[in-house]
């Protein structure tokens, strides 16, 4: 595989938890979330280089799905800040994170099963005049911005092979399609970062290949990727760089290849039988 420009910069970068990185997209400090008792989140300080794939891993439990919902707005912290290409966005909603260019996918679908797949992407459409009261009323102002979104979200739905499927129920897709259409709907917000919740969790092997092309192809097109993943060969064959997660905290920091070979991921998550000696890596 191929470096970006970008994952390249991360040669010189240490491999170590919370190491500033040549050109953060994503800026994260002092973030703790507790739910009574239980701290499930206690990061100190991570950054996301632009431009690469960056994947999560950490056991079941780990806090990485709470780390994405405090970070996209769907779920508030106890304490702490986080920056988006140089703008803080802790206070932020949801909508409003997603309108920044850093928007999510879940590791449950999130598809309107009885709306066709095309009304499910045009849902994703930003700033469309005619979701005003006024605006509705005058469709000469609307319609052109209503056919720009078609084509657009047939274009993507085109890129993920399911344009064929634009006019069948959502909830008809298989779970790999589920997954290929969140991936499109995400993009209809041109955004800069895509978090991914365990993209290839139920997915057909059929289809797990297809994913992980449209993921590399998201950072060759210039946008950036963080997704949480468990599967080990996933990470190794697409990631630029993983940050590891244990009962809250980041752990570990660094390539693939170091981090499956760090004794502290293997004692807290991966066992033994996982270490790869980085000089057999290809």
């Amino acid at each position: 595989m191929s470096a970006s420009p970008a994952a390249a910069a991360l040669a010189g970068v240490a491999p170590r938890p919370g190491v500033p990185k040549p050109d953060p997209l994503l800026v994260v400090d002092g973030v703790t979330r507790t739910f009574g008792g239980l701290t499930a989140v206690d990061v100190d300080h991570v950054e996301v280089q632009r431009g690469t794939i960056t994947a999560l891993i950490g056991p079941n439990g780990a806090g990485k799905t709470t780390f994405f919902n405090l970070l996209t707005g769907f779920d508030r912290p106890q304490t702490g800040t986080w920056s988006f290409d140089g703008e803080a966005i802790h206070q932020l909603r949801a909508h409003e994170v997603a309108r920044r260019g850093m928007v999510r996918t879940f590791q449950l679908t999130k598809v309107l099963a009885d709306m066709t797949v095309l009304d499910n992407m045009l849902l994703a459409a930003q700033q469309h005049p005619g979701e005003r009261f006024f605006g509705a009323l005058l469709p000469a102002r609307w319609r052109s911005q209503e056919q720009a979104n078609e084509q657009r979200a047939r274009e993507l739905l085109d890129k993920v092979g399911l344009a064929p499927k634009a006019d069948d129920k959502a909830g008809e897709l298989s779970g790999g399609q589920r997954k290929l259409l969140e991936m499109a709907r995400a993009l209809m917000v041109e955004p800069k970062l895509v978090m991914l919740d365990e993209p290839m969790a139920g997915v057909n092997p059929a289809l797990t290949q297809s994913l992980l092309g449209h993921i590399t192809a998201l950072r060759d097109e210039g946008r950036s990727v963080l997704f949480v993943e468990h599967d080990m060969e996933v990470v190794h064959s697409i990631s630029d760089w993983v940050i590891v997660m244990a009962e809250g905290r980041v752990i570990a920091e660094g390539p693939p290849a170091h981090v499956t070979a760090d004794p502290t991921v293997v004692d807290a998550y991966l066992g033994t039988a996982h270490r790869i000696d980085p000089e057999l890596e290809p």
